[in-house]
């Protein structure tokens, strides 16, 4: 991140402090590697993410740790592992920091890339779902993310899920010969991520393929069903796409992505779903659980260019002479504790070019020190200047 991409960053922050913080959502950051079993188990081994995009590495204690690629599994760790279960259900959680992954890079996906994310923890309810949905709709409206489409559907339970991958494995192996390779590949492995291939003849293969959101049984179609009533209730407009996946092995129910038009082919900005298993695949008791992750960075591609945004000072110590730079220094100082924005000469330029500078970074006024602690103070925006005693200096800018 450099420094004309920070103010950018802190809205995300902001933002998180105030619409995840408003709604209950408590703060929690777990670290940056975890035990390399931990995603093995609850991402999927069969998925891109642990073949292929892990960053794993022995600790040279013979303990096998992995850069966390994604926040869930982390928190639902810390949930078991900090006794959060104990805790009046649900728990709701927030996090922004960074994760890894050996993709390719590209404009706005990068190996090393931030998430703001939230997690409510123990709680089955559909509202539930609803109401995270609505939370990361907020957050991409106060970023000011463009051209936002939601599209929504359902993966049912686990065995409902089960019975429809032999039904959709039994459908591609009928139609083998028209599909990629590295879908054909990993047929056995995970043929759900078919209904993600940009190939060409997958795409029409996909386009006849069975579709999951027809098989719910009746708790799974209700569960559906009410979280789309909460939706309508608010206005938050969607698209039901039976064709939706994600790259995660964990997910059941509810599921929902966020797409940005003014982002092109790769278009996602964030999404999530409900993983009531999870937390049992780690050790714990069935805990229902719903959550959602954002990339930072393709939150502020899809918001497009920002104004330029200055931060303009309150006051510039400039030195007549050399002689001046330690009250100067003091000055600044005091300023800066009185609650200003101030800057000192540091580079040792003429009072000429220490004025040419204070314009640059937006001072308001210019405190020229002489000697004997002679100060002239000088508003910068009309010219205007005056003598003033250097113990006076901070109270005639405020």
């Amino acid at each position: 991140m450099l420094p004309e991409d920070a103010a950018r960053r802190e809205l995300v922050e902001r933002a998180g402090r105030t619409i995840l913080g408003g709604a209950g959502y408590r703060r929690i950051e777990t670290p940056a590697f975890e035990a390399t079993e931990l995603f093995v188990r609850t991402v999927g081994e069969a998925t891109d993410i642990v073949r292929k995009e892990m960053y794993t590495f022995d600790d040279g204690g013979g303990r096998s740790l992995t850069l966390r690629p994604e926040g869930t599994a982390p928190v639902c760790r810390a949930y078991l592992e900090h006794g959060m279960h104990k805790l009046p259900q649900p728990v709701k959680l927030w996090y922004l920091g960074s994760f890894f992954r050996a993709e390719a890079p590209q404009r706005g996906r990068y190996r090393q890339f931030w998430q703001i994310g939230a997690e409510a923890i123990g709680s089955g309810t559909p509202e539930t779902d609803a109401e995270l949905i609505v939370l990361l709709a907020e957050l991409l409206e106060e970023v000011g993310a463009h051209q936002l489409k939601l599209r929504l559907s359902s993966l049912g339970s686990p065995q409902t899920r089960a019975e429809y991958r032999e039904e959709l494995k039994s459908y591609l192996r009928a139609n083998e010969e028209r599909l990629s390779g590295d879908v054909r590949e990993r047929i056995e492995l995970n043929p759900l991520r078919a209904f993600d291939a940009s190939d060409p003849g997958t795409r029409e293969v996909m386009r006849e393929a069975p579709v999951l959101l027809d098989r719910l049984d009746e708790s799974d179609a209700g569960h559906f069903t009410r979280v789309r009533e909460l939706l309508d209730d608010v206005g938050i407009s969607y698209e039901i796409d039976p064709t939706l996946v994600r790259g995660l092995d964990y997910y059941n129910r509810t599921l929902f992505e966020f797409e940005s038009g003014s982002l092109g082919a790769q278009s996602g900005v964030g999404g999530g779903g409900r993983y009531d298993g999870l937390i049992e695949q780690i050790g714990g008791s069935p805990t229902p659980a719903v959550g959602f992750a954002a990339g930072v960075e393709r939150m502020l591609m899809a918001a497009g260019e920002p104004e330029a945004e200055t931060q303009p000072i309150d006051l510039f110590v400039a030195v007549a002479i050399q002689e001046a730079s330690r009250e100067a220094w003091k000055l600044s100082r005091e300023a800066r504790r009185a609650g200003l924005r101030a800057q000192s000469e540091l580079a040792g330029r003429s009072l000429k070019s220490q004025l040419r500078h204070a314009d640059r970074v937006g001072a308001r006024y210019t405190a020229i020190i002489g000697d004997e602690g002679e100060v002239t103070l000088r508003n910068m925006s009309t010219g205007e200047q005056r003598d003033v005693a250097l113990s006076e200096v901070i109270g005639a800018i405020t």
